[in-house]
């Protein structure tokens, strides 16, 4: 699909029928820097056909390529893949050029770096003091086995320091500063280690992995609960709906699990069956007003707009990590819902949406910035509204390149 944009419909607004999702993204980007620093004991199944993924994969492939001469290493918009290379690329005998997007040279990591300079990494800014591109000289010398790092900001941070611990000559320790954002996702970092046979400590705000070497093991990636959470917002504003999601977990490392709970609010149940994950509408929406997004911040879009599209005034916390994604998200957020009426107002960490004004549009233009949530969080209202236009269609395959293809199967017209 090469259109700049498309117009998206649904005549009968019922959908039924089995969606199979991709393997994880976190998981699959996590499990290729365990294989990597394994050096070949772990065997990784289920990747996710992501974007990132793939261009994660290739990195890698350059990284490990021989020679010493500085290679450069464009990971494009792959904010995942420029976290972890951040720290694996210290690891690895050679001097690397690490850039991207020119949005990805907005995007702070003076925070990581700050950590690995502090334990003998020899990292310099090629442009920007705290932000990409990064001029990287791999072989580091450890200089100390501890390190601070605030917990508030980007738990990417906290993973990319755990991916690498176990390999450093003095292990690592990892004290973290404030409160932890996105728990689950470092959560998922350290369990998928165990898996690979990476033993930890975590207790209250420090995190210890010792130097030792990984085990032989296969590591199987669960489909997305990302990619699930969009056939959730369908379901939610579906007249009627019936989808099955085969091979997600009931018992799921991945954070944004928690959509199951967050949308039986807006009138969605969820059953584990023998041939996948039941999602049925019951229309059932409750008085619930407040939801707190700071262990799966990448479910508020998706939420955010089901409950503009059904008139339920909410309000949001935890969205603090949401203006240093793809795009400022919050702003973008206010934007597009607000050309149907919705309002999305700030009192100082906590987002009210009022949803007195809102109207349903003939066709509503939804511009995306870049950033692939915004285009599958808004698809969805083509099951309230006549049509709704998707501005840079392909930005969705950073992260489920099938969207579009598997919206199709369920009835979903779409013209380029």
């Amino acid at each position: 699909m090469a259109a700049e944009k498309l117009i998206l419909s649904h005549q009968s607004k019922v959908i039924r029928g089995t969606v199979q999702l991709t393997g994880s993204k976190s998981e699959s980007n996590r499990a290729l820097i365990i294989r990597a620093l394994s050096g070949g004991l772990v065997t990784v199944e289920n990747l996710s056909e992501a974007a990132d993924t793939v261009t994660l994969e290739a990195a890698l492939e350059i990284a490990q390529s021989g020679n010493t001469e500085f290679k450069t290493i464009d990971i494009g918009p792959a904010g995942t893949a420029m976290r972890f290379l951040t720290s694996y690329l210290n690891l690895i005998k050679g001097n690397f050029i690490l850039t991207g997007t020119e949005r990805m040279q907005q995007r702070p990591i003076g925070i990581l770096v700050d950590a690995l300079k502090s334990i003998g990494a020899d990292i310099h800014y090629e442009k920007k003091a705290g932000y990409p591109p990064l001029k990287i000289e791999g072989g580091m010398f450890q200089s100390k086995d501890q390190v601070a790092i605030q917990g508030n900001i980007s738990s990417q941070y906290i993973s990319s320091l755990l991916l690498i611990a176990s390999s450093l000559k003095k292990g690592l320790t990892i004290q973290i500063e404030g409160e932890l954002t996105s728990r689950p996702y470092v959560t998922m970092t350290l369990e998928m280690l165990k898996e690979a046979g990476i033993q930890y400590d975590f207790q209250e705000q420090s995190i210890a992995i010792a130097k030792q070497d990984f085990q032989p093991a296969t590591i199987y990636v669960e489909p997305d609960w990302s990619a699930a959470s969009y056939w959730y917002a369908m379901v939610a504003l579906a007249q009627e709906a019936h989808v099955v999601l085969p091979g997600l977990k009931k018992h799921s490392l991945q954070g944004d699990f928690a959509i199951i709970d967050i949308m039986t609010h807006f009138g969605v149940t969820s059953t584990f069956e023998k041939d996948g994950l039941h999602l049925r509408k019951s229309g059932l929406i409750s008085k619930k007003s407040l939801f707190n997004f700071k262990e799966c911040p990448d479910l508020a879009q998706t939420v955010i707009v089901v409950a503009a599209a059904l008139r339920k005034d909410s309000s949001f916390t935890g969205l603090e990590t949401l203006k240093i994604k793809e795009t400022d998200r919050i702003l973008a957020l206010q934007q597009e819902i607000g050309k149907f009426g919705a309002e999305l107002i700030a009192d100082g960490e906590v987002y009210h949406l009022k949803t007195e004004k809102v109207f349903e549009p003939e066709n509503i233009n939804i511009a995306t910035y870049e950033d692939h949530r915004m285009a599958m969080a808004f698809a969805p209202l083509a099951l309230v509204f006549n049509q709704v236009t998707i501005e840079e269609p392909l930005v969705v395959e950073k992260s489920y390149p099938s969207f579009w293809k598997h919206l199709v199967a369920q009835g979903f017209q779409i013209v380029e």
